[in-house]
């Protein structure tokens, strides 16, 4: 078997504080990511995620940030669209 690299985001909300950490995502870029539900417990509607949110991911030795601009919802997958995507400084501490 190969493994698989899993790709994890940390989301924050203002006012709130960190609502997830370490979530796994199935595809991210700096212009959003997709959740795929197919064959998982968890449904799109079980996802909080609102326009606002703060999303950090780290891409290879970065660590970018952006804020959550619309979430759309199917029966069986989530996408969101980011915006203001930018890596923050190097000696930021991810956790």
């Amino acid at each position: 078997m190969i493994p698989q690299n899993l790709t994890t985001i940390t989301i924050e909300r203002r006012d709130y504080g960190r609502r997830y950490s370490e979530l796994p995502v199935d595809l991210i870029d700096r212009d959003g990511f997709e959740i795929d539900c197919v064959g998982a417990y968890a449904r799109p509607t079980h996802y909080d995620l609102r326009p606002g949110d703060i999303v950090r991911w780290r891409d290879g030795e970065l660590v970018i940030e952006a804020s959550i601009a619309s979430v759309e919802r199917s029966s069986d997958r989530i996408r969101v669209n980011l915006a203001g995507a930018h890596p923050l400084p190097p000696d930021y501490f991810y956790y």
